[in-house]
């Protein structure tokens, strides 16, 4: 039996966990320092609590890291410090230079780096994300396996570190920025009083984003992670010689929404808080 080890159960780490569990592996996790909602989640998909990362990473075939993008290299360095051994994959969403990065630090204890990306939404009964993965063939061949006849299919692009974390970044910057952009064009209109007409255009183009003007609350509640995923899609695009500045525009409008982290705020307060900038912010 394969043993996974999953840093950490957010809500997409512990619903793609209880997939591994579901093709017969023991899935440990690390309560320390985790919030009440990660342990319910924990709780919920049968997840095995282990006292330490240093015992996860002793008992540990695979490695799996979902964390936001901003803490993906701090949570490789932990791993690292315990000395493991073992396949670490790293599917968050990083540059193919922070992956780099972090292949490098993992290699550091003798473990074997596999860059992995995760596209669409947590698996469930009627979702089935896609889970792509670079790296060495035989590490990657032990992953696919640990998802089969799972809700997450498991795709193997090749064996180049990097381009997992580049077909994320290609994919998420445009989907998470459009999102972006759309709440923008309505603040906007919301401003000059033709909020109804701009909603009107785009609903006759049902693929807009523009039409979807109740998604913006959740793009709200998910910028704290979505806008350092942006800044990572930034540097993905510099490192190519291509333009950045929406990216990074992406990010700056996601700022103003962080106060709205894990809530569900009303689309009219979402599209207001574009008005503060984060300096504006009362102390």
């Amino acid at each position: 039996m394969t043993t996974l080890g999953i840093l950490h159960p957010g809500s997409m780490g512990a619903a793609v966990a209880a997939q591994a569990r579901r093709s017969g592996a023991e899935v440990l996790w690390c309560p320390a320092g985790r919030s009440a909602r990660s342990r319910e989640r924990a709780e919920r998909y049968g997840l095995t609590p282990v006292h330490a990362l240093s015992e996860m990473a002793e008992r540990a075939d695979i490695i799996l890291s979902l964390c936001p993008p901003a803490a993906a290299e701090e949570v490789a360095r932990n791993v690292t410090a315990c000395s493991y051994a073992g396949i670490y994959v790293d599917g968050n969403a990083v540059s193919p230079a922070t992956m780099a990065n972090i292949s490098a630090i993992v290699q550091r204890s003798g473990a074997t780096a596999v860059d992995g990306s995760v596209i669409g939404s947590p698996p469930s009964g009627s979702k089935c994300p896609r889970l792509y993965l670079s790296g060495p063939a035989d590490a990657l061949h032990q992953v696919v396996q640990l998802f089969d006849r799972s809700a997450v299919q498991a795709r193997h692009l090749s064996d180049e570190i990097g381009q997992a974390s580049a077909l994320k970044l290609s994919y998420s910057s445009y989907q998470k920025a459009s999102r972006a952009l759309a709440a923008v064009a309505y603040a906007l209109a919301s401003d000059h009083g033709v909020e109804a007409e701009l909603l009107d255009i785009a609903e006759g183009r049902t693929t807009s984003y523009l039409a979807e003007t109740a998604y913006f609350s959740k793009v709200a509640a998910r910028s704290w992670r979505w806008g350092p995923e942006m800044k990572e899609a930034a540097h993905a695009l510099e490192e190519a010689g291509l333009p950045s500045e929406l990216a990074n525009a992406a990010a700056a409008v996601m700022e103003r929404w962080a106060g709205f982290k894990d809530t569900t705020p009303d689309p009219a307060l979402v599209l207001e808080k574009l008005h503060t900038a984060p300096h504006d912010e009362p102390t």
